[in-house]
């Protein structure tokens, strides 16, 4: 199989990130603005800066769905949508997210010990495996 990379900037019809898609505007930038205070500049800067023709779509969709319409709602505080985010991505044993998680903690509020208090909750309920393996990430993280 061919391998199809392009590095280049997606060409849109206007000077929009979001070219013809159909993607609400305001949302996006919403979620553009709640993802950059969650992850940081830096993360979301090497994000956009890694961003080709074929995932283009799944950016905006990600800053325009999770960051802009779930993230940035008023029912949750960002400390605890993020300690939810990290109990789910340890019971799913997503590695790479999770570990983005638990950094953006310095962001949304979270503590260290919310963070050991959310994984043990997850070793009751998603299991033991489960929470060892996000303890291990936590800790690397955290400098222990």
């Amino acid at each position: 199989m061919e391998n199809k990379k392009n590095t280049s900037k997606a060409k849109t019809s206007s000077n929009s990130p979001l070219g013809d898609g159909g993607i609400n505007e305001e949302t996006y930038n919403k979620g553009m603005q709640t993802r950059r205070f969650v992850l940081g500049d830096e993360h979301v800067d090497k994000a956009e800066a890694n961003k080709t023709d074929f995932d283009k779509d799944f950016q905006q969709y990600i800053t325009t769905n999770a960051w802009g319409e779930i993230w940035s709602r008023p029912g949750l505080t960002k400390r605890e949508r993020s300690l939810i985010t990290i109990a789910l991505l340890a019971a799913l044993r997503y590695e790479d997210e999770l570990a983005m998680h638990i950094r953006a903690t310095k962001n949304t509020g979270a503590t260290e010990d919310d963070i050991k208090e959310v994984l043990l909750h997850t070793a009751v309920y998603a299991g033991v495996p489960a929470a060892n393996g996000a303890f291990k990430i936590a800790k690397k993280i955290l400098g222990y």
